[in-house]
């Protein structure tokens, strides 16, 4: 599960984050690629805009409920 004292900084501030467990597997960027986005240079993704409508939320929380790694948090903001 994912921490939030655990984030990344560059992730969106709201509801949505990526910790420092991700793998870089994907998986977000392909379920919800409005919102998620990859550094380049640390090799992870991260919330690059929070959800702005109803579909992208259902994006997100898809994304969060299919990481393997459960990298994804949801802190209700």
């Amino acid at each position: 599960m994912a921490e939030l004292s655990n984030r990344y900084g560059d992730n969106a501030r709201g509801r949505f984050y990526v910790d420092r467990e991700c793998i870089d597997c994907e998986t977000c960027r392909l379920t919800a690629p409005e919102n998620f986005k990859r550094n380049d240079d640390g090799g992870y993704s991260f919330v690059g805009v929070q959800p702005r409508d109803e579909e992208e939320e259902k994006q997100c929380v898809e994304a969060m409920r299919n990481c393997p790694v459960e990298a994804i948090g949801d802190d209700g903001e």
